[in-house]
Formats: C-alpha cells, sequence, structure tokens
C-alpha cells in the first residue's frame, strides 16, 4: 500500500458547519440545504448549513457573550457556525425564545449587509453560542485546490421557527432522517460530498435528538484532532483512508465513491 502525498498543499480556510437536529416521526432528523448549482465548491450537493471564518467571528466582544467561565478554543467556529446557518437557512438557536418578527427583522438585516453583531444587538437577542456540541473537526484532502478545516457542530432546532432558503448559495431546504438522504444518494437523486455523508453514517444509528447529541464532544481550549483523508493505494486500487479511532466508519471507502466537492 502506498499513499499519494502531493506537493505544497494550500493552506486550508478554517471553517464551521451546523447541524440542526429535531425529533420527527420516523426518529431523529436534520436540517440540510441544497447548493446552487453553479457555486464553484460542492455545486448541487446537499449540505448542512456552513461556510468560512470571518474576521468579525474573532472579535473580542463574543467573549463578553459567552454565559459562563472561559470561553472554549472553538468560540470564533461557534460564531460562524451560528451567523452562517441564520444567513443561509433563517434559523437562529437562541437563549430564549426568539419571536418571528424580531428573527424576520434579523434576517432582513442580515441580508442587507449588516454585521452579525450587530444586527443581533439591535434586535436584542443573545445567540445559544454555549448551547452547540462539537460532532468533529474535518481537514479536506492534501490535493485539492480549495480546501477547509471544518469544525461541525450538533444544536437542537430552536422551537417556533422555520427554515428559509436565501435563494443564493442555498436553493432548497429540508428536514430528513439521515437514512433517507443516504438512500437517495445511493439511487442517484442526491448529491452528497464525503465529509457530509459519513456524518450521516455516524448519525444514521442515533435513535433520537437526545443520542445525537450525547455523541457529541466536550469544547475545551483546544481544538479537536482533525479528521483528513488521505488517498491510499491498494491492492483493491485507490481508498479514502481516515484514522483509526476517529469516531466514523469506514476507515476506507473507495476513491470512486468519494465526491470531494
Amino acid at each position: 500500500m502506498s499513499e499519494t502525498a502531493p506537493q505544497n498543499p494550500v493552506s486550508p480556510h478554517p471553517a464551521a458547519t451546523l447541524i440542526l437536529l429535531r425529533d420527527g416521526p420516523d426518529g431523529l432528523e436534520l436540517l440540510v440545504m441544497e447548493r446552487h448549482a453553479g457555486l464553484r465548491f460542492a455545486p448541487g450537493a446537499t449540505v448542512f448549513p456552513g461556510g468560512r471564518l470571518e474576521a468579525a467571528d474573532h472579535h473580542p466582544l463574543w467573549r463578553a457573550r459567552w454565559p459562563e467561565g472561559e470561553p472554549p478554543a472553538d468560540l470564533a467556529h461557534r460564531v460562524a457556525a451560528l451567523r452562517e446557518c441564520v444567513e443561509e437557512c433563517g434559523m437562529l438557536p437562541t437563549r430564549d425564545p426568539l419571536p418571528s418578527a424580531a428573527l424576520a427583522d434579523l434576517r432582513r438585516g442580515l441580508a442587507a449587509g449588516e454585521g452579525f453583531a450587530a444586527a443581533l444587538a439591535r434586535v436584542g437577542v443573545a445567540p445559544a453560542l454555549d448551547r452547540l456540541a462539537v460532532l468533529a473537526r474535518w481537514i479536506s484532502p492534501e490535493m485539492l485546490p480549495r480546501r477547509f478545516d471544518t469544525l461541525f457542530f450538533l444544536a437542537p432546532a430552536p422551537d417556533g421557527q422555520d427554515p428559509v432558503c436565501d435563494g443564493g448559495e442555498a436553493v432548497g431546504v429540508l428536514w430528513a432522517t439521515p437514512r433517507r438522504l443516504l438512500a437517495e444518494e445511493e439511487a442517484g437523486r442526491r448529491r452528497l460530498v464525503f465529509a457530509t455523508r459519513m456524518t450521516l453514517l455516524r448519525l444514521a444509528d442515533c435513535a433520537d435528538m437526545a443520542a445525537a447529541m450525547a455523541s457529541g464532544a466536550v469544547s475545551g481550549q483546544d481544538l479537536p484532532t482533525p479528521i483528513m483523508p488521505r488517498l491510499v493505494e491498494t491492492a483493491a486500487g485507490p481508498v479514502f483512508r481516515i484514522p483509526a479511532g476517529c469516531g466514523f466508519l469506514p476507515l476506507e471507502t473507495s476513491a470512486g465513491n468519494v465526491r470531494l466537492g
């Protein structure tokens, strides 16, 4: 077996993803969105809301919004995950119930270019930064020209809020069980990038939202160990391999069955 090691890989962009959870009639459901077919990265793919960290996500003011104790090392990632979720899907976990009029006002402000912190302050909303649980940290393989170092967070879906597609990056949003999404991919009706597919496989065994949240890790002052798929040549052909003990299975997936972007 030999590992393909590209020369001078590009540095990955820090990013964050939020997986909203709820209990449905068939068990655990996740909020996913379908990306626009014209996008450069993952066109037409079904993904969780998320995106790159921005400079404002690191602003010291967010430390003051942490409810108690020392904020975790992933604070800026939490800010980005919540910001991207409300921008792309119109939903925002908050510490207190968010009236529909206030949520609509927040959406309008963000759509008009208002900063996330300013919009929250104007509407009087406290984001639920402490109610997110880290599921994993995935880094794009080294051979890609566009790479991301992404923290995947879990959070209960906020009561009384319905997803609203932004019509830009997202052209559709829906609630679905992990097994349904995986079955639709297998039938050729849905596109899933590798990290999304592996996440669905892991969450497919969770009976409900409580079980899914319990599968998350406790944040600390260090970011989680990253999971980076590596392309390996085997006797059976090329595979993408992830580290043993990372919490995801299978450890090897045929390269022909892997979509990276």
